[in-house]
């Protein structure tokens, strides 16, 4: 990759780091929000979900009229969006109003997410693409390190309405960079005088079996991924013994190993083959949920952080590459709709998870949560889908020739 292409996948793994923190803040700080609006696990399930279906909602419409414009406008009006949402929950009085606020944040954050990944997409040939999308997907593991801890820690010593002013003020830095250092991005426009129809994107892909399966592949990896995330913490506090407190060692160690990890999955999914490396990731993803989502109490906190740390370890290195092989099922010229429609149907996959968990797992009368062992089932079985799906999945140049 070119030097160029290189600051413009960094400027968006800055954008996509805020973007993530937003997303992945409101996890950990599950008993703190719980405790402070009084909520059952279910409830906050919901207000987890309500992120992830606004934004897979709006991504759905966002997908028609996308590739019309200039990704670097597209994507400054949605980071835009994003930090009102985000400023609207820091000040947020009540669960409805930050109900609504997260609702606000998500329309914005799909619109975002998708960009992002359109523009590393159309900088980056699909011989690179793993490694490109490694950059952007260190946002992750930089987010789970820094953004995390360091919201936990604002969170727990001063007001949990202080990790979102902190995002809001990180992402004001970030537009001002997008102002200065990202170009403008037109070469996917079509500029001939037959316009294709808005809903193109939706002929496309019912014409076009490979998309189909990559959409799917794409909603069951992360359907079987979020369900058990939005009651991972409240589990292992109150289920296990695991101190609030050390709630951000998972993240904060998890990540660390992602940032290393990601690089090297990259690479060498471009080199050994992008489903190999998936399927490799995905089958050894199945031992960390297994073992976490049947922890018992008193596990010990080493034992619990080699665990999670294996979670998002292989977690990572199956996302990064699941990205790679569903990227590369389109052109350029059709890749901003049909990753916008990739992201809604990645959000909604995430947030319909979030909900169905939260069905499955109950609050015992001793305050206990019971049948997380199921969603860890759950997310064995789609999982195990999913892998076996990907082998279906085809590159477009592969395809077209």
């Amino acid at each position: 990759m070119t030097k160029e292409q290189k600051i413009i996948l960094y400027l968006l793994a800055c954008v996509q780091f805020t973007n993530i923190m937003d997303f992945m803040i409101m996890m950990p700080m599950g008993p703190i929000i719980m405790k402070a609006f009084t909520l059952t696990a279910r409830e906050y399930s919901f207000l987890v979900s309500a992120y992830s279906i606004s934004a897979g909602v709006c991504g759905f419409f966002a997908a028609f009229f996308v590739d019309k414009f200039d990704r670097k406008n597209v994507l400054t009006i949605a980071y835009i969006g994003l930090l009102l949402g985000t400023f609207a929950c820091s000040v947020a009085p009540t669960y409805e109003m930050l109900m609504l606020a997260r609702i606000v944040a998500g329309v914005f954050g799909g619109i975002l997410g998708s960009q992002v990944i359109a523009i590393a997409g159309d900088i980056t040939s699909y011989e690179h693409r793993a490694e490109g999308l490694s950059i952007i997907m260190a946002a992750f593991s930089t987010a789970s390190v820094l953004g995390v801890p360091l919201g936990l820690y604002l969170a727990s010593t001063i007001s949990w309405h202080v990790p979102f002013i902190f995002i809001v003020g990180v992402g004001f830095m970030n537009l001002v960079l997008i102002y200065k250092y990202l170009p403008n991005l037109t070469g996917h426009i079509n500029t001939s005088l037959t316009k294709p129809s808005p809903f193109a994107v939706l002929t496309n892909i019912a014409k076009d079996s490979n998309q189909i399966r990559a959409l799917c592949l794409s909603v069951i990896v992360i359907f079987g991924h979020f369900c058990t995330i939005p009651s991972l913490s409240p589990f292992l506090t109150i289920n296990v013994g695991m101190a609030v407190d050390n709630v951000s060692l998972i993240y904060l160690i998890g990540g660390a190993v992602t940032i290393v990890s990601a690089r090297v999955v990259g690479k060498l999914a471009d080199k050994k083959g992008k489903y190999l490396i998936f399927a490799t990731c995905g089958t050894l993803f199945l031992i960390p949920v297994y073992l976490m989502t049947n922890l018992h109490a008193g596990a010990s906190l080493p034992l619990i952080l080699f665990i999670t740390t294996l979670f998002f370890l292989f977690a990572n290195g199956r996302t990064l590459t699941m990205q790679a092989i569903v990227s590369g099922v389109v052109s350029n010229e059709q890749r901003g709709g049909f990753t916008s429609i990739n992201s809604s149907m990645l959000q909604l996959g995430s947030g319909a998870a979030s909900f169905v968990g939260g069905l499955i797992v109950e609050k015992a009368a001793d305050g206990k949560l019971l049948h997380y062992e199921w969603v860890g089932y759950l997310s064995i079985t789609f999982m195990i889908i999913g892998i076996i799906l990907g082998k279906f999945v085809k590159p477009h140049n592969e395809l077209s020739r």
